[in-house]
Formats: C-alpha cells, structure tokens, sequence
C-alpha cells in the first residue's frame, strides 16, 4: 500500500531532500544538492519565492520505506499577472513503480483543483532561476549544479498518464579550443566605438554588488517575451544576491555599460562545482565548503548561467564585447570546455550566439503538462 505524507519539519524535509541519494546511489551522472541548500530554499521564511507562492512537499512510502517525493507549487505572480491557470510540480523522484507516481500527482492536482487551476506542468521550480525540466536525452552525460538528473523511467510514467510535452530545452557543450578570437575581436571594436560602449570586469565580488539589481532589472527586460517568464521581485533579487553571487568566481561576471553608464548587457558564468558537488555527497562540513572554494578558483570547466541584452541592443552584435572578455579571462586561466544550461528551444536568438564555437546538444529535457 501507497501512502503520501506532507514533508513539514526539518526532519521531514531533510528526509525528502536525502532521498535522491538512494535513487541515484553509485550513478555516476548525478550530481547531488548541498543539503543545507536545499533545506533553506524550502524555508518558507528565508526564501522570498514564498512570498509570490505557494509550494507543498510531499512523500510516499511503501512498507515504511520512503518511495517518491514531489512538490506542488502554486506561482501565484503567474496565476494572477499573467493569467496562466497552472499548479507546478518540481523536485520529483521515484522509485520504477507507476503507482508511486500516480499518488504523488495526484497530490499536485488536488492542489490545483482546489484553486480551479487548469492545468499541471513539471517538473519545474518556484522561479525561472530554479531548475526546470525532465531530461529525456543525455543519461550518460554528467549534470550541474543547476539542472536536475532523472532516469529514463520517470519520462515513461508521466506519458503513460497521460501527460504531454510543454516546452522543450537543450544542453550543449563544446571545449574552449573552438573558440577563435577573430569571430569576435574585429567586431568588439566597432561596436565599442560606434554604440559607445566598455566592458565593466571584477576581481572582487564586493565590486559587483553594486550593480547587481541593475543586472536583474536587465534580466527582466531582456526574457519578458518569453512565454514562460515570471519576473524576479525585488525581494527575489536580495536573496538571490547574497545566494548565489558570492559563489562566482568574481571574473566570470561580465557587464557592458554605454558612455551614461547604464548597463545594456551582462553575462554570468559559474565554475563547474560538479566534480567537488558529487565528493561532498551534499554535505558542507567539515571539508565540502573547501572543495566548493577550490573548484571555484581552479575548475577548468565553466557553466553558462545567464546572459541578457537590452532589447534595443539586441541584434547589434554586443555579445561581442562579451565573448571577447571571456576570451581573455578563460584563456589566463586554461578553461577547458564550456557547458550551456538549458534554454528553450524556441529561444533562437540565444541559440544563434553560439553558432561559431560548433557546440554540440549533449543533453534533452522537456517539461510535461496535463489538463486537470
């Protein structure tokens, strides 16, 4: 017999986050959360997203053994501004049993019914910066910290309830070696000079607090158009500040600014923590924090977490300025390979940037959607 308990206490909620560590025991493709991450962006008083949203945790057991996780979320900024009638689901893991995961749905969709939702689509975060997405492609490439690893099995279970693919998202790759300055060192130039434009790099993560909400405002602009976008509230921006930037490596934050100083492009790239993620086994101490700090300064590959363009900027070729900092800071410092996070298929725009350095799809995933 199945039977679903809500996850509430940080006992409860610590036991929902360990349970992957089962699921993907000795695999060596996943990568593990860090577990006081975790716990905190669950915490409804530390992570503004609850502020928009509301989410609910959820496991199953069988036998007194835990079986299955999942998370209904409601984004209500979603619901209420953009008129999108859907409860969300994320953070899903089960074990190969259909009946496990017909449970936990139905979780989410008494949620949503509740509320006269229309429709469950998953697996997907609280926010746009959250992970998204079921890989259905790719389960013998190593993930990132930022992407969520599932086996082949999950995407047979939501089919055969009757779910169906939502939106789409590719991975791609390829080594630094097939970056060739020339694409994009003549055109810096012009377009420095003809949009009167410089590029703003950091050694210093205290440097870039400053212009942070700027990035983020930017951020806003730039993916408004995109069906799935819900903007980052100036709550969101605080937090995400003092989460995440602090974990950059200081030089892998580029911003291009014109001759007012007003930021019309930006770019984060992240370190790869992969390696240093799947030796902590999710844990910061005693030693995990030093081989996050040592894979933040000497890991030779790099993620490419966002990058924006103002909308009036975009199509004059400023990514250029970008690739060419880059450039000069991945080459001081012998990067290896390049690794992109998901983006919508239908982004083609950002797909364009990269035409020139041959990527290479390395990893699929899709969202999935059913009517309520």
């Amino acid at each position: 017999m199945i039977t679903i308990k809500e996850a509430k206490s940080k006992k409860e909620l610590t036991e929902y986050i360990k349970f992957p560590f089962s699921v993907y025991k000795d695999n060596p493709y996943w990568v593990p959360p860090i577990i006081s991450d975790e716990l905190e962006s669950f915490d409804k008083t530390k992570n503004p997203a609850f502020d928009n949203a509301e989410a609910y945790f959820y496991l199953a057991y069988k036998d007194n053994k835990i079986v299955g996780r999942i998370t209904a979320i409601i984004n209500w900024s979603e619901v209420n501004n953009q008129h999108k009638r859907k409860v969300r689901f994320g953070w899903f893991d089960v074990i190969d049993d259909i009946e496990v995961t017909k449970a936990l749905l139905e979780k989410v969709y008494e949620l949503g019914r509740k509320h006269n939702l229309e429709h469950a689509e998953g697996p997907m975060g609280f926010s746009n910066l959250d992970k998204v997405g079921l890989l259905t492609e790719g389960y013998d490439q190593v993930g990132t910290m930022i992407t969520w690893y599932n086996h082949p099995y999950y995407v047979t279970h939501l089919e055969q309830l009757g779910f169906q693919v939502e939106k789409q998202y590719i991975e791609s790759i390829f080594p630094f070696s097939n970056v060739k300055p020339e694409f994009f060192q003549k055109a810096t130039i012009l377009i420095k000079k003809r949009y009167e434009l410089k590029a703003l790099t950091f050694t210093k993560t205290k440097d870039i607090m400053p212009h942070v909400d700027k990035m983020f405002d930017l951020f806003n602009e730039t993916y408004a158009n995109l069906a799935s976008f819900v903007a980052i509230s100036d709550v969101q921006k605080e937090y995400f500040k003092k989460k995440y930037i602090s974990f950059i490596n200081p030089e892998y934050i580029k911003f291009i600014v014109d001759k007012d100083d007003k930021l019309v492009a930006f770019s984060i790239v992240m370190p790869s923590f992969t390696e240093a993620l799947q030796k902590i086994k999710g844990k910061l101490f005693p030693f995990g924090f030093l081989q996050l700090l040592k894979a933040r300064k000497h890991s030779k590959d790099v993620v490419f977490y966002l990058i924006g363009v103002h909308p009036e900027y975009q199509n004059k070729g400023v990514t250029a300025i970008i690739f060419d900092e880059y450039y000069k800071t991945f080459s001081e410092k012998g990067i290896q390979n390049c690794i992109r996070t998901p983006e919508l298929l239908e982004n083609n725009a950002i797909h364009l940037l990269w035409k020139n350095f041959d990527p290479i799809i390395h990893c699929q995933r899709k969202t999935y959607l059913k009517n309520l």
